[in-house]
Formats: C-alpha cells, sequence, structure tokens
C-alpha cells in the first residue's frame, strides 16, 4: 500500500523524547486523572499547526519552545481544535514555528476508563485482603493499567500515535503509598508526594519506540521473582510476574516459562534482551489474551496464570504458549516494527510462530506442531476459503480499520506460510535470516520486502519471489491429484468453501512445496515444487505415496476417493500431522462440494481405535461441524448422533475416567475430550457416570468427585441432559468459583442449555453485569454451537440490540469478535439475509470485515446442507445409523 493511501500525521514534526506527568488521580467517582506532557520535537518544515492525535481527553494549554537562531522563542496556542472522527487535535499558533528542535508542552485531564482501552481500570473480586487504598466500583475492586495498541495512546495521553513516530518515553505517575506502580522499565526514583498518603513514582527513560508499546500499571500488586540464567551485560535479568495479592503463587509457572524463553530468543535471535527488565502482569479485564508492552507484558488472568491443583491442564498449555508469543514481540515487533499497520502480519505472524517454536523446545513431549496444526492452521484455513477474507499483507488507511485486521489471518496463516517457509529453507538458515532482519532493523521500522531481503541473503534463494502470491494475493490453492499408472497429475486452484470460484478468482499461481513422500516407510521423494497451474510427477509407487507430508505447506490436498480410501487403510503409515490434515482436508472439501460427506465419513470411521489426542482432536472437530450444519435435518442429525457415538464409544470405555500418576498431558486432554463428546453424543454410561459426579461435587459430599480436567466435560454433559436444578449448580459456581479458569468453563457449559427458558435467563445473566465484555464471546460461541439455542440467541440479539451493542461495542474488537463467534453457525439462506437486512441501517464500519466473514460461513453451510443431505441420509441409512 503507497503511504500516499494512508491517513497519517502531517509530517512537519517529529517526536523525540515524551516526558508524562500523571496526576490527581481520583480514585473512585468519575475516575479522572491530570496530565502534563512535555514532548521533545524536531520541527522539520515550518508551520503555524501541530497535529497530534488525542481522544477523550480535554486539552487545556499548549506550548512550543524552540531555540532558533541562538535565541529560545516560546508559542503559546492560540486555538485547540479537537476532530473526533479522525481523533487528532490541532493545535494552532499564531506564528510560524521554525525548522529546529524544541518542545511542546500540554496540560491535559482524561478518565480512567472502563472500557479495556487505553489507560482503563478493571473490576476484581479480591482473594486476599487489599490494601486500605484500593478503590472500588461498585461492588467490586480496581486495579489499573494501559492497552494501547493499536490506537490507543492517545486516550491516556495526547501523542503521535503511529508506529513509525518512535520516540523515547520517561513516565512519572504519582499513586497512593501502598500501591505498587509499574511501567517499562525499572523505577528510577520513588518521593513522597505533596498529597497526604501519596508517593511520585518515576521510572528510567525507555529505548526508542512506537507509542503503542508504552505501558504502565498501579495496584495492589505482589510477584514472584526467578532470574535468567544467562548474563546480559554481566548480570542475570530480573523476571517477575506480578498479580493482585493473593494470586502470586499461581504466577509460578508462567514464570518458570518466561526466563527461559527470554534466554532462548535471546540465542536463537542472536540479541540479547535488551531491556534490564521482564514484567509480566496479569490483568483482570483484557480485550484480547495479551499485550506485548516493552518490558512489562499484560495478559488476561487465563492467559498468565495457572493453579497447578485446581486449573484444568489445557490451560498450562495457553499459559506457556502465550507467554511465549508475548516474549518474541520483544525483539519481533518491539525492537524491530513494521512500518504501518497494513504489515501487522509481520509481528503477529512470525510471534506466533515462534511462540511454538519455543514451546516445542520446552515441551518436546507436548506435540506442539501437532497442535498448531489442528489449531492455527486449520482456523486459518476456515477464514481464508472464505470469500471475504483479505490478504496477509491488507490495506490500512486509519485507526478504525486497524483492529478488524487482529484477526486468524494476521495470525494463522502468517504464521502457516512462515512454517512452511521454514520448513524449505530450513530452520536454522531461516532464523539466520530472521536475526541479520533484526540486526539492520534494531530500534526501527521495516516492512516485509525488509525481511525477504534478509532471508534470501541468509538462504541464496529468492524468497520474496516464493512468498509474494501468499502475502499480498487472498486465499490459497488446493492441490487436485489425478492418478495414472507410475505417475501423478497434480493441478492447484484457488480454495472456496463455497465451491463457486468464479475464473477471475482463480488467477493466482502459488509457489507450492508439496512435500512428496512415497513407499510404505513414508521414505522421502524429489523435493518437487508446483509454480505453475498443472504439471506431472513421473516414478511414483502406486502402493504409498502422500503429499504435503508433516502438513507444513499452506494448501488442501484432494485425491482420488479411492487413494483416500487406501491412506486410511494405511493408517499406521502415517504420522499424527498426516492425519490429522487428511481429516481436515477431506472435511474442508466435503463442505465446498469437491469432495463428498460420505467420504468423509467413510474415513474416519476407521478411527475408533485412534490413540492421539490430536487426531481425535480434528475428528470430533470435523464430526462436530457436520452435525451442526445438518442439526436441522433431524433424521440425519439422529444418523450423525448415532455414528458419532458409535466411533467414540470404544475409545471413551477404554480411557476411562480415572487421572493416573503417569499420563502425560495429551492423555489427559484426550479423556477429557472423549468424555465431552460421548456424553454430548448421548453415551448412557457416560452421562449417569457424569451425573454422579456432579451431584457429588455440588452438593458437597465430595468436592474432588470432578477432577479438573474434567469440569467441562460433566458440566456440559449434565446442562445438556438436565435442567433447572444442574444450570442453576452451574451458575453458582460461576458466581463462586476461586479457580482462575473457572469462569470461562462455567459460561461454555451454560450454553448447553435445551429450554428457550432457561436460554433466556441464561443470556439475561450473560449481560448483565455478572458477566464482563471480555468473556461474553464464550457465551456466543457455546450458544452458537447448540443447535438448540443458536436461533433463539440471534432473536435476542435483536430484540436487545441496543443493550448489546453498549456493553459490547467499545472497543469494537470485543463486538466484532462476539458477532462472529455467535452467528457463524447458521445454516440457511434465510438467516443470511435476515442478518443482512438487520445491520443493513447500522454503522458497521468497525466491524464490517466481521459480518462479510458471517455472510460467506453462512452461505457456504446452507449451501452444503442443501446439496449433501440426502446422500448423507442415504449413507447413514445403508450403513446401519438410521
Amino acid at each position: 500500500m503507497a503511504t500516499y493511501d494512508r491517513d497519517v500525521l502531517p509530517d512537519t514534526v517529529k517526536p523525540t523524547n515524551y516526558a508524562i506527568d500523571l496526576f490527581d488521580v481520583e480514585l473512585g467517582g468519575a475516575f479522572s486523572y491530570k496530565g502534563f506532557v512535555k514532548i521533545d520535537l524536531k520541527i522539520t518544515k515550518g508551520t503555524n499547526e501541530v497535529v497530534l492525535n488525542a481522544i477523550d481527553l480535554k486539552i487545556h494549554d499548549a506550548m512550543v519552545q524552540v531555540e532558533h537562531t541562538k535565541t529560545q522563542e516560546t508559542f503559546k496556542a492560540s486555538e485547540i481544535k479537537h476532530d473526533e472522527k479522525t481523533q487528532r487535535v490541532h493545535l494552532v499558533f499564531p506564528g510560524q514555528l521554525p525548522v529546529s528542535n524544541g518542545s511542546l508542552s500540554i496540560n491535559f485531564t482524561g478518565t480512567i476508563n472502563n472500557s479495556m482501552v487505553g489507560f482503563y481500570r478493571s473490576k476484581y473480586k479480591p482473594v486476599a485482603p487489599p490494601v486500605a487504598s484500593v478503590p472500588k466500583d461498585g461492588d467490586s475492586h480496581v486495579m489499573f493499567s494501559t492497552q494501547f495498541e493499536s490506537s490507543d495512546a492517545r486516550r491516556a495521553f495526547p501523542c503521535f500515535d503511529e508506529p513509525n513516530l518512535k520516540a523515547t518515553f520517561e513516565v512519572t505517575i504519582e499513586i497512593p503509598q501502598d500501591q505498587v506502580a509499574l511501567s517499562n522499565m525499572p523505577e528510577k526514583v520513588t518521593k513522597d508526594a505533596k498529597k497526604a498518603g501519596f508517593k511520585v513514582v518515576t521510572f528510567e527513560k525507555t529505548p526508542i519506540m512506537s507509542t503503542y508499546l508504552l505501558a504502565w500499571a498501579f495496584g495492589d500488586f505482589e510477584y514472584v521473582e526467578d532470574f535468567t540464567r544467562r548474563k546480559y551485560n554481566g548480570k542475570s535479568l530480573p523476571v517477575r510476574v506480578y498479580t493482585t495479592k493473593g494470586l502470586k503463587e499461581q504466577g509460578k509457572f508462567a514464570l518458570e516459562n518466561a526466563h527461559q524463553i527470554v534466554d532462548y530468543f535471546s540465542e536463537v535471535f542472536r540479541i540479547d534482551y535488551p531491556l534490564p527488565k521482564v514484567d509480566l502482569l496479569a490483568v483482570h479485564e483484557f480485550s484480547h489474551g495479551a499485550m506485548e508492552n516493552w518490558g512489562l507484558i499484560t495478559y488476561r488472568t487465563t492467559a498468565v496464570l495457572y493453579d497447578e491443583a485446581a486449573s484444568d491442564e489445557r490451560y498450562k498449555n495457553r499459559v506457556a504458549y502465550v507467554v511465549a508469543h508475548e516474549l518474541a514481540h520483544q525483539w519481533f515487533g518491539n525492537l524491530v516494527t513494521m512500518d504501518w499497520w497494513s504489515e501487522l502480519w509481520l509481528n503477529e505472524g512470525f510471534a506466533t510462530w515462534v511462540g511454538w517454536l519455543a514451546i516445542d523446545h520446552l515441551f518436546p513431549h507436548w506435540n506442539v506442531w501437532g497442535q498448531f496444526i489442528t489449531g492455527g492452521y486449520e482456523t486459518a484455513f476456515q477464514l481464508d476459503s472464505l470469500r471475504g477474507s483479505h490478504p496477509i499483507e491488507v490495506p490500512v488507511k486509519d485507526a478504525l480499520e486497524i483492529d478488524q485486521i487482529f484477526d486468524h489471518i494476521s495470525y494463522f496463516k502468517g504464521s502457516s506460510v512462515i512454517r512452511m517457509l521454514s520448513a524449505h529453507l530450513g530452520e536454522e538458515t531461516f532464523l539466520l535470516g530472521v536475526s541479520n532482519y533484526l540486526k539492520t532493523h534494531k530500534y526501527g521500522n521495516a516492512t516485509t520486502t525488509d525481511l525477504w531481503a534478509a532471508l534470501s541473503d541468509a538462504s541464496k534463494q529468492n524468497v520474496n519471489e516464493l512468498m509474494d502470491n501468499w502475502i499480498r494475493k487472498i486465499g490459497f490453492p488446493v492441490v487436485t491429484v489425478a492418478e495414472e499408472p507410475g505417475q501423478i497429475t497434480v493441478r492447484q486452484s484457488r480454495f472456496l468453501s463455497t465451491g463457486d470460484v468464479e475464473p477471475q478468482e482463480d488467477q493466482t499461481l502459488w509457489w507450492i512445496p508439496l512435500g512428496l513422500h512415497l513407499g510404505e516407510e513414508g521414505s522421502k521423494g524429489p523435493a518437487e515444487v508446483l509454480t505453475i497451474k498443472e504439471n506431472t510427477i513421473r516414478g511414483i509407487d502406486d502402493t504409498f505415496y502422500k503429499l504435503n507430508a508433516g502438513q507444513t505447506g499452506f494448501y488442501r490436498t484432494n485425491y482420488p476417493a479411492a487413494r483416500l480410501a487406501k491412506l486410511g487403510a494405511m493408517k499406521d503409515k502415517l504420522t499424527v500431522e498426516d492425519k490429522i490434515g487428511l481429516i481436515g482436508d477431506a472435511a474442508a472439501l466435503a463442505l465446498a462440494g469437491e469432495g463428498t460427506t460420505t467420504g468423509l465419513l467413510a474415513f474416519i470411521e476407521g478411527f475408533s481405535t485412534e490413540s492421539s489426542y490430536l487426531v481425535w482432536s480434528q475428528i470430533t472437530s470435523s464430526l462436530a461441524n457436520v452435525r451442526s450444519i445438518f442439526a436441522d435435518d433431524a433424521k440425519v442429525a439422529a444418523g450423525l448422533k448415532k455414528f458419532t457415538l458409535k466411533l467414540v464409544t470404544p475409545a471413551v470405555e477404554k480411557i476411562g475416567w480415572e487421572f493416573h500418576p503417569h499420563d502425560d498431558f495429551l492423555t489427559g486432554q484426550l479423556r477429557a475430550l472423549l468424555i465431552n463428546t460421548a456424553g454430548t453424543a448421548g453415551h448412557e454410561g457416560v452421562i449417569s457416570e457424569a451425573q454422579r459426579r456432579f451431584k457429588s461435587y455440588t452438593t458437597g459430599a465430595d468436592k474432588q468427585a470432578i477432577h479438573p480436567n474434567l469440569r467441562l466435560a460433566i458440566f456440559r454433559t449434565v446442562i445438556a441432559h438436565g435442567d433447572r436444578a444442574e444450570y442453576d449448580a452451574v451458575k453458582n459456581e460461576y458466581l463462586h468459583t476461586t479457580s482462575v479458569d473457572g469462569k470461562e468453563i462455567c459460561l461454555a457449559s451454560l450454553g448447553r442449555v435445551q429450554s428457550p427458558t432457561l436460554l433466556d435467563d441464561f443470556l439475561d445473566f450473560a449481560f448483565s453485569p455478572a458477566v464482563s465484555p471480555q468473556d461474553l464471546h464464550t457465551c456466543g460461541a457455546a450458544l452458537a454451537r447448540n443447535p438448540s439455542t443458536r436461533l433463539g440467541q440471534w432473536e435476542y440479539l435483536k430484540a436487545h440490540w441496543d443493550a448489546v451493542h453498549a456493553k459490547l461495542g467499545h472497543p469494537p474488537t470485543v463486538l466484532d469478535r462476539f458477532l462472529k463467534f455467535s452467528l457463524n453457525q447458521f445454516a440457511s439462506f434465510e438467516l443470511e439475509q435476515d442478518i443482512a437486512t438487520f445491520f443493513a441501517d447500522k454503522d458497521t464500519r468497525a466491524y464490517d470485515r466481521g459480518l462479510a466473514v458471517i455472510a460467506d460461513s453462512v452461505r457456504a453451510n446452507a449451501r452444503y446442507r442443501a446439496r449433501d443431505a440426502g446422500v448423507v441420509e442415504e449413507w447413514l441409512a445403508a450403513h446401519g445409523y438410521l
């Protein structure tokens, strides 16, 4: 995207340093504060106006001082004009500011909001008595922190809020004596404030960085601490996890990982971590998962806290990964920053891939890349198979457009193509290129082209030529295989889940590493790539071959039906990653009409003896999607339920309910998955045992009756097969749980209600103050996946739209996420139209991409249902499921 297509600030001044002073913080009431900022400037062009970013701030006065011709001149702003639409303030001066170095001083006031953006407050229920000065907001206590990415530093202080307008920052904040203040850098000095009971904390100057990476926080904090094992300038670095009082022990797992990951990244990037400390802070209300503020990384509680005794183990996996992802940003994003938001993927795609790389290093027994395939890789496919997708590198004009590209394309497609490129170049060569890129551009900004140049130099290959279409073109290919004796023909074409690719949409020729494995032992074939529309590969042994071995290539593979069946019969020759890929491809091709649902069902029917959690995860996910789409066809739905039950019964009865000391992480996850699936499918033994354990747990007869890993499976099962009593018990658990993951688990379970009365009750509860906006997408997703409630939820949203928008509309990312999770499961052309009609007269600029994704998803589901319902019913009847 050309620079002139961006709506950016004028280039007349450039900031070099900010000295920010925050004081007179109102702890309660309106939660207002006063601020003073002095911005050192380079005035590069003569001007009588300085334009910078500010929104939700009151600017009282502004003054520029300059050194010009050895004399100091002072200019006071004669006019201060706010433009809310562009989130800018125009400071007009009575005379021309000369080209020179100077400073801009601004007095302002702001509000510590409750919208999870800018400088904001988070409500929480203390688990230990808080210090006296901690204020309350309603019935809850509050902590204070910031969230400035992408464009919300401007809500906290006036600034030049664009990623390539880097500067250094000095932060001073006045807080109560008994609370703790944090920022990107260590404390420089603390002194008593003039106000009794307060202190003034000043922090060291930061390195040069973007405004969105600045952070501060204060509250009733405590911490656990460890140190890096490597030395940095002769010293080990302190690494801390901060929490509100009473929670610090739950930060130990994140801490254990964090110090090792800092050392690991320092080694693989060949650049030492550049700051003098690493702080991780648990924030009770958080719009995203975490934020990579340089030196002060903030997290929602479920992404950084883990209780060894009470947490579901799947959160251990999440904590380890999110900690690694954010630490990766300390180099890739913070030390070197994308030039503009159109290249957000440089930050997020890389941090996603290298975050998993670090977890693979720390936990090799977790089969991290199998997890990546069932998670990020498949998720990227789902979004990018829609007509309403977008290229990885997407034009962004202004702040209103930015937040919508923090999506699965930037994160998961970005990381998937990086994984593909790394596999092709070799991991060591790839990381060498990355290191050279970081060294060349440190403390500056860079572009995709800069990264390709560094990788090309390291690998001696033209990386831009390989990757350009992957980054700048929408979509991805399906490679269709045709067989002849001793050879195969492979043909690439764009894949759409709607199955209706138009010729003009199928113009891209991707560079596709075919990853061909040959022979029964899966021996590696020649390093074939497909760069033209169609090619023939000779010397193929018909006994066994597979494309995209290890699923490192970002494309679907469409085999002849007989070959898919043959691969299914040779499952023992396939890796876990290959099994996952074959199942995911078969399900996607069935949805698009390029394969068949009957072929998918026949293929996965043979997996009843599978032992891998990750393979089962893909099976159950693909099967759940098929069941969801045909849920309104009673006969087909009944047959698919019986199919699911027969498939999982041997596995669930083999694995049992009891956890054993020798169980590894993946075995525990498999047990939970199978019990959950069997309970949903109506396994009477599972339902009965779930109800028994639930009763013992909720009556207090045995609080150990439900293993932490089985809460979701048991709660969902008893809600789905129960009524008001079970619903009330889980809702009560939500209100009183002390487990950091307990609320998420309860909300996901309550979404399995079956009656309209309980649905209305749950939705009223979800939109009450009892449920934080950050968690509402969990409710929406659960209700959408439940055929008994998805339509009722939509009717409720329409009827209560003003209240829904009021709770979720700010920041817009929260509403966008909620709508995508809540409305994407329908399989009806009528409902697609109903959704479009409802939003037609509303201002949807902040979530129009999300609505396009919903429309495409519903349309694809509806086409699939109309096309395959009859043949699926016939197959189910012929195979004894009806």
